[in-house]
């Protein structure tokens, strides 16, 4: 037994003095691990330490930057703001003027209503003082005395209606024509054209008058050819040193003009070069064309049109009427036009888009039948052009009902641009059939002695008969002339309709 417990005790002594050998040998590696993994540990502290510093400052630019954005965006809320702010404003203070000019005109109107009133009850007042009058000194039966007042009453109130008709009017008149002139001159002023007017000229000069045999050639067959390639007609006649291009196409007569022109200053003219030459002009005009809608619709301000539409815009630019030319007439409208609306509260783009193709259909109405507003809005509405610029083009001269403010705008800047002092010149042929025309449907009017057309047709003076015709007939007659005008003529501006009533009372002493 202690032979067992002395192997047991050696064996233990053994294991603990070769653990103790173990441990003394493995201590230094286990240290260096040890310090190798503390070193590891260190290093990814800080790596992650240097990382998180870099996410750190990524994440203030950023929030930085957003809040910089963040910034820009209120500033700009801010401005949009302001401007929607002044916006208000500017109606509200539209709106209170004209609500002051409302009450003013209800001021007048009480007024009015209590001078009728008292009016009202002298006449009542007088009414029973005449029946009574009339019953003691003429011996009259009541409904007789009756029927003598209500005739007496009648012709006095007549009177009296045409005065305050005539104060009612002249009153809404000056508020009116106040208002108006503001306006326009507002809209001259701001567009200021500076542009004279053109007209499409067809007589083509010539260095001499040999050169009028060169152009008709070997039994006119150099003015034949001419003619078929440019399909207008070539007048040479007496006029010394020029012939003349005649045609319904401005554009056509255009090319003539210009192929015209390139042969006589080139001078080598045959059929062969005649037809080369329209050619090339018909190119040239196309691209003239092209360009002048394309600078049109820029000066305009009116963009987004579809290029055919802008084509035939520019096609005007070889179109005049009354001696201005149309194309200018288009830009200057809507200019015109884009001040009314802007100053009425309507919508800026469409009266200016309506009034720079109020005329497109005089582009094409040679060539096509119908009237030239509803040409024009017929093409306007095939290449999509908004509904109510379509209406402002088609009603610019009461062929349809207008829809909407911005076709009478388009309206109102036409004739504003055409009545312009020096837009415009006339034929003598057409100013006296105008006066003529104006006279003529006047003396149509039962009651009229005689009709005068005055300063340049833009006055009808008309004198009726005094005993057919009384004051309030007179007004009457006045507003239905104007009417018969309107619906029957085509002219620029306005023409001013005056009847003049007068009773002549002639005595003689012997």
């Amino acid at each position: 037994m202690e032979y067992v417990i002395g192997i047991v005790l050696g064996i233990v002594v053994g294991a603990a003095v070769a653990a103790y050998i173990v441990y003394n040998r493995q201590k230094p590696r286990t240290e260096a691990i040890y310090e190798e993994a503390h070193l590891e540990a260190e290093r990814i502290k800080s790596s992650a330490e240097a990382e998180a510093e870099q996410v750190r400052e990524a994440g203030q630019q950023e929030i930085k930057a957003a809040r910089a954005e963040a910034d820009k965006a209120i500033e700009r809320r801010y401005e949009e703001l302001s401007r929607r702010e002044e916006r208000l404003d500017q109606r509200q203070s539209a709106l209170d003027r004209q609500l002051a000019r409302l009450e003013k005109r209800e001021m007048h109107v009480n007024k009015r209503q209590q001078r009728l009133d008292r009016r009202q009850a002298q006449l009542t007042e007088l009414e029973a003082e005449r029946r009574e009058e009339l019953q003691k000194i003429a011996a009259l039966t009541e409904e007789e005395a009756k029927q003598l007042l209500l005739e007496a009453v009648e012709a006095e109130s007549r009177q009296d209606m045409a005065r305050i008709i005539r104060e009612i009017e002249e009153e809404a008149r000056e508020m009116g024509e106040e208002r108006a002139r503001e306006l326009i001159s507002l809209a001259i002023q701001r567009v200021a054209s500076e542009h004279v007017s053109e007209v499409t000229i067809s007589v083509v000069p010539l260095p001499s008058d040999d050169m009028k045999g060169r152009i008709i050639g070997r039994s006119g067959r150099n003015i034949r050819a001419f003619e078929m390639a440019a399909g207008v007609d070539v007048v040479v006649d007496d006029t010394p040193e020029a012939v003349t291009i005649s045609s319904f196409d401005p554009t056509r007569r255009e090319v003539a003009r210009r192929a015209m022109a390139k042969l006589v200053a080139d001078g080598r003219i045959h059929p062969a070069r005649i037809e080369k030459l329209v050619k090339e002009q018909e190119d040239e005009v196309e691209r003239i064309i092209k360009q002048a809608g394309e600078e049109a619709a820029y000066e305009a301000n009116v963009p987004g049109l579809h290029p055919e539409v802008t084509k035939m815009l520019g096609r005007l630019k070889f179109r005049t009427s009354y001696g201005q030319n149309q194309l200018h007439h288009a830009v200057e409208a809507a200019k015109i036009a884009a001040v009314l609306a802007a100053e009425l509260g309507a919508d800026v783009e469409t009266a200016k888009m309506g009034a720079l193709l109020h005329d497109l259909g005089k582009a094409m109405d040679h060539e096509q039948e119908g009237t030239h507003a509803m040409l024009g809005a017929e093409f306007a509405r095939r290449f999509n052009v908004p509904k109510k610029v379509v209406n402002a083009i088609a009603s610019h001269h009461h062929e349809v009902d207008q829809e909407s403010i911005e076709a009478i705008i388009v309206e109102a800047a036409d004739a504003i641009s055409g009545a312009r002092p020096g837009a415009r010149r006339e034929s003598l042929e057409n100013y006296i059939k105008r006066v003529r025309t104006l006279e003529d449907i006047a003396r149509t009017f039962e009651g009229v002695e005689n009709a005068y057309a005055l300063q340049a047709g833009r006055e009808i003076r008309i004198l009726v008969k005094p005993d057919a015709i009384d004051d309030l007939g007179a007004i009457r007659l006045s507003k239905n002339i104007a009417k018969t005008i309107e619906d029957s003529m085509q002219y620029p501006g306005q023409i001013q309709v005056t009847v003049i009533r007068e009773t002549r009372a002639v005595g003689f002493a012997k």
